[in-house]
């Protein structure tokens, strides 16, 4: 079974639980007048087909936290399956969006099918990738220290896939440790599991933050046993970083939040600098009473592919 069958699967059996699936669906798509997407080329309403499916996953992850299930964790890229999450029976303005969302989708279904387009792509369009700061093979070099003082560690990423709203690595860890993969969303939340013991978020970023923005997601600890954290950042500054010859058009993030620390809590901020076209994290540093959450991580250099 693939990633997206996994996820139809998941979010279909808390559907079952929840038992929408005996009761009919309150929300429905809203009609969409197809004349807005008439024409189209198949590459855009492919691109507008991504966007509409990560903004329905965003409203139902929202309607999840809400309501305290914590059933869809990570998503897998663009693909949503929309008979559960129209079940989630949501109310008030993510009702709607949902119904405006899915009814978009539709109408970009059938000027699809209309045209004769052919199934959307997983990859990256050639002409989306090459405006990315990053190239197939390249390895992202990042150093890792405990607090602001503890030992160093090296951290390799390698992009290895480019795939649409998805961008995926090899984490490389060095001392003998197993590569493993690291998948991570066009705006720098983490998708895969996290490869224990590192720390990572999901959900907290959204593409094209602008000055001002306020976030909110989870932060995934070091202990796989332990509860996630709650993580709030608001977006302070903006401008272009150079690093190892390459542009990135960065936002720096002041964090805060909290985090588990035995049977309480601790508190925990900092701050976090992420490339707003591709999601990679150019510079994280957080402080707490919990030493898990303390830490450095900064991207030193990257090596282009061979």
């Amino acid at each position: 079974m693939d990633s997206r069958t996994g996820l139809a699967a998941v979010l279909l059996a808390a559907c079952l639980l929840s038992a929408c699936a005996s009761r009919s669906i309150d929300v429905r798509p809203s009609p969409v007048a197809a004349l807005d997407v008439a024409g189209w080329p198949c590459d855009s309403l492919d691109d507008e087909t991504e966007r509409v499916q990560q903004r329905a996953s965003d409203v139902a992850y929202a309607v999840d936290v809400h309501r305290g299930n914590n059933i869809i964790a990570f998503s897998v890229g663009t693909m949503v399956f929309w008979p559960a999450l129209l079940a989630m029976r949501p109310d008030g303005p993510e009702a709607a969006e949902l119904a405006q969302l899915k009814g978009r989708y539709d109408a970009l279904q059938r000027a699809a099918r209309e045209q004769g387009c052919p199934p959307m792509a997983d990859e990256l369009p050639p002409a989306r990738a090459t405006r990315l700061p990053l190239l197939l093979g390249d390895r992202l070099v990042y150093d890792e220290r405990s607090g602001h003082s503890g030992p160093s560690q090296e951290l390799g990423l390698r992009l290895r896939a480019l795939k649409r709203g998805e961008l995926d690595f090899m984490l490389e860890r060095g001392d003998r440790q197993p590569d493993v993969p690291w998948r991570q969303d066009a705006a720098g939340n983490l998708l895969s599991p996290l490869p224990q013991p590192l720390l990572a978020w999901s959900r907290l970023l959204r593409r094209d933050m602008v000055l001002g923005d306020v976030l909110t997601g989870e932060l995934i600890g070091p202990d796989a046993d332990a509860r996630s954290g709650r993580l709030h950042g608001q977006v302070i500054a903006l401008g272009p970083v150079l690093e190892s010859g390459r542009k990135f058009d960065a936002a720096t993030i002041e964090l805060f939040g909290d985090v588990p620390n035995g049977n309480g809590s601790s508190r925990v901020e900092g701050v976090m600098v992420v490339d707003r076209f591709s999601g990679v994290l150019l510079r994280l540093e957080l402080r707490s009473g919990n030493p898990d959450y303390a830490l450095r991580r900064r991207l030193v250099r990257i090596e282009p592919a061979s």
